[in-house]
């Protein structure tokens, strides 16, 4: 079993040349539905409201096969607005509440046949919630590999000495970490950004892997580095891209084996090699997102495709 901690809130997504459209999302919820998709048994752990867009949210995790074990609160569902640039990347401004019970008790099971923890966003920056989840990543560190994205958002964390120490405390639990080159340059504005992967590496995960849009992702790992490029495609727009190149790594790293604390040793020693196999594979399945609106991530025939 999967487990995703994080936020889920609905997109509201707008531009110059088309009209208003609503879609359900959240990075980590995002991710929960391409691993489901990519036919990998997932729960997903966030909140959202007794509203119509909290039904939205709940049918659109329900319809992809996501167990929900924690149920919806008496609060507003989260809006996260989105305004599309000639290019097809998203600018976001959000209305959101983050926060969760503490989990050890809300839902004292939850981790038991966790054998993959992944979280990051909004969920592991923004209190009162990041610390229920970064406790939760904590308990579940001695049996679960743990992956983390920190998909910034300045425009919501404006501090970035925050921002920096909060990353690092996740990356120093990590074991797979993905960021994209945005979010390296935020944090850490002084370096060249694969300088600060090497320097995370160094910090404990066994995969540091960082996205650079349609110049391909590039990893490291300590055998060295690796790069993938991207299909070509005709883009609609970014919205979710990143979050189905994670969902991607997470499936093809438990296709490969490699799952639960055990494996935590065999993913330090991964080779170059096959960390280009898997960024290859996560490159495709954000292919096929930015070629249609929304986050909406592929599904495993739509892969093999």
């Amino acid at each position: 079993m999967l487990t995703v901690i994080g936020e889920a809130l609905v997109d509201v997504v707008s531009s110059d040349t088309s009209a208003e459209r609503v879609h359900v999302g959240g990075s980590p919820m995002n991710v929960a539905v391409g691993l489901a998709r990519l036919g990998q048994p997932v729960q997903f752990v966030g909140r959202y409201g007794r509203d119509d867009h909290g039904a939205r949210i709940l049918h659109h995790l329900r319809a992809n096969s996501v167990l929900t074990p924690l149920a919806a609160d008496g609060e507003p569902t989260s809006v996260a607005r989105a305004t599309l640039d000639r290019t097809g990347a998203a600018h976001y401004t959000f209305d959101l509440l983050w926060e969760l019970p503490p989990l050890e008790t809300a839902l004292p099971r939850l981790l038991e046949e966790t054998l993959w923890l992944h979280t990051g966003s909004i969920a592991a920056m923004l209190e009162p919630g990041a610390h229920t989840v970064l406790a939760t990543v904590q308990r579940a560190h001695p049996r679960a590999l743990i992956s983390y994205d920190p998909n910034c958002r300045p425009t919501l964390i404006t501090d970035r000495d925050f921002a920096r120490r909060q990353a690092e405390k996740f990356v120093a639990l990590a074991d797979l970490v993905k960021a994209s080159e945005e979010d390296l340059r935020w944090l850490y504005p002084d370096r060249p950004v694969e300088e600060s992967a090497r320097e995370w590496l160094s910090r404990g995960p066994g995969i540091v892997v960082v996205t650079k849009g349609a110049r391909g992702p590039w990893g490291v790992v300590r055998d060295g580095a690796a790069e993938a490029p991207v299909p070509e495609v005709e883009v609609v727009d970014s919205v979710g891209a990143g979050d189905s190149f994670m969902a991607a790594l997470l499936a093809a790293l438990v296709e490969r084996g490699l799952a639960g604390s055990r494996s935590r040793e065999h993913l330090q020693h991964l080779s170059a090699d096959v960390l280009r196999e898997i960024l290859d594979f996560a490159a495709s399945a954000a292919a096929v997102t930015v070629s249609r609106a929304g986050a909406n991530p592929p599904t495993r025939n739509e892969l093999a495709r």
